[in-house]
């Protein structure tokens, strides 16, 4: 791991980090080309690139529904999985269900009502990764906010195993377990464009999450707009900001916990003891070198490692904030005071107990975060990532009586003729107690003056300038 230390007075900058962040332009190309040769070819072109990729011939790439039913049956998974997936599901829809936002309206005086109407999402994909490993957790992450939330149609799209094209079955029952309703055997950025824009066999969803390697990354990028989507994700990466009274062991496997997900997982260490740092960077050596995945875990930790010593703890927790971390463990001597100087972390895992690998399954909170300092601005998957919000509007006569001359001026000012005119006709109707015109000009008549209410101080009645006179405004 590389050492950074910062001198008193001194900040870490985006510049000493040296992290990329940007997909690669061969990436993006690729995926781009996958994306319109879907959008042209459908089900066809989709079968093409899952042999290529895959190496799997697809006749149909929609899962049995009878499978899906039968997932977690003793047969197919063992009970203590199924009572860990379950465990595990029950404690994450708790949490999520705190994040369900109600529809709310409130009544001016006048009678006006204005709200917001929260509606759920119809259909939502979501991306599980898959090929040579599973991913249970994520199914979970992914599908069980979007079942509270209240979303009508669960689409999940996962890579084929290899050997023969079937699915994990640890990886099928959790769907089962989260309420997913349809599965497709489908991977890779053409998984992306067959649900960001639908094909022959496969439903155009409204919003695509889940994580993925850089070609799903990419696609995803590349739909957004045409098709919701939660984030574009990054590698894994995980802060470990700790003071002296920090157990070194500790600290190292959990930077190695993360380490080992991803050759480009990034791993951070933020403290003020020198001393630690390096008793931390000893038992990271001595417990990769005991690691079956060695290889993963060491490429991480050489390339991506990052050790930051601090002259004092604002200055580190001022480097916390500066990453802004997937995750972050604060195990210091007061966790809870630091906790509330943290800006930026897309989780954060107070006290030694709080191990990282906890919100990685069971805890509640969802795993799907902001990566590469995304978390300056962006928000852990949650519930309101699968709802949409309307605003509501309705006006009481008195209320339009009362808002119209604003409107009308300010039309005005925009030169929007119409805008002026719309709110004026309105006006005239109500101040001649009619409720229709039946004379096309005699609706404009008049119809561009402000009479603006006595008690605002304004003028009794302003006319409006640069308007053509009433009777061409017919």
């Amino acid at each position: 791991m590389r050492k950074i230390e910062l001198a008193a007075g001194e900040l870490l900058t985006e510049d000493m980090l040296s992290r990329g962040g940007a997909l690669p332009a061969s990436v993006i190309a690729s995926a781009a080309e996958i994306i319109e040769t879907v959008r042209a070819g459908g089900d066809d072109a989709i079968r093409a690139y899952e042999k290529k990729f895959d190496g799997v011939d697809l006749a149909d790439f929609r899962v049995p529904a009878e499978v899906l039913d039968r997932a977690c049956d003793p047969d197919r998974v063992d009970p203590a999985f199924l009572a860990s997936c379950e465990k595990a599901a029950a404690q994450i829809r708790d949490f999520h269900e705190r994040e369900v936002q109600q529809s709310w309206f409130v009544t001016r005086p006048d009678g006006t009502i204005l709200g917001q109407k929260v509606t759920p999402l119809q259909t939502v994909a979501i991306y599980v990764p898959g090929g040579r490993a599973q991913y249970p957790s994520t199914v979970l992450m992914n599908a069980i906010p979007a079942k509270v939330a209240g979303v009508d149609r669960i689409v999940m799209v996962t890579p084929p195993q290899r050997d023969g094209g079937a699915l994990s079955p640890y990886t099928l029952c959790a769907a089962k377990v989260a309420g997913v309703d349809e599965i497709y055997t489908i991977g890779g950025a053409q998984a992306i464009a067959a649900v960001a824009y639908g094909t022959q066999s496969v439903p155009r969803a409204d919003k695509i999450t889940g994580p993925g390697n850089a070609y799903v990354a990419a696609a995803k990028k590349l739909v957004s707009g045409d098709v919701g989507i939660d984030m574009v994700a990054g590698p894994s990466e995980v802060c470990v900001l700790a003071d002296e009274t920090a157990d070194a062991r500790l600290v190292a496997i959990d930077l190695m916990a993360q380490a080992e997900h991803d050759p480009m997982a990034a791993c951070y260490l933020g403290t003020t003891s020198p001393a630690l740092a390096d008793e931390i960077l000893a038992n990271v050596e001595r417990y990769v070198a005991q690691s079956p995945r060695e290889e993963i875990t060491r490429a991480s930790l050489d390339n991506k490692g990052i050790v930051v010593i601090a002259p004092d703890m604002d200055a580190a927790i001022a480097s916390v904030n500066e990453i802004a971390p997937e995750h972050l463990e604060v195990q210091t001597a007061d966790g809870m005071a630091a906790l509330g100087k943290i800006r930026n972390a897309g989780a954060i895992f107070v006290g030694t107990w709080s191990s990282e690998p906890l919100g990685d399954y069971v805890a509640g909170p969802n795993h799907t975060l902001p990566t590469g300092g995304t978390a300056t601005f962006s928000n852990p998957l949650g519930v309101y990532d699968f709802v949409k919000r309307s605003s509501v509007i309705a006006y009481s006569p008195e209320g339009l009586m009362s808002d119209g001359p604003a409107v009308q001026t300010l039309a005005q000012a925009e030169g929007l003729w119409a805008h002026a005119l719309s709110v004026g006709m309105r006006r005239k109707l109500l101040e001649d107690s009619s409720e229709r015109f039946d004379d096309p000009v005699a609706a404009c008549a008049d119809a561009m003056s402000c009479a603006w209410p006595e008690e605002l101080g304004a003028p009794a009645t302003l006319k409006l300038p640069g308007f053509a006179g009433e009777e061409s405004n017919a």
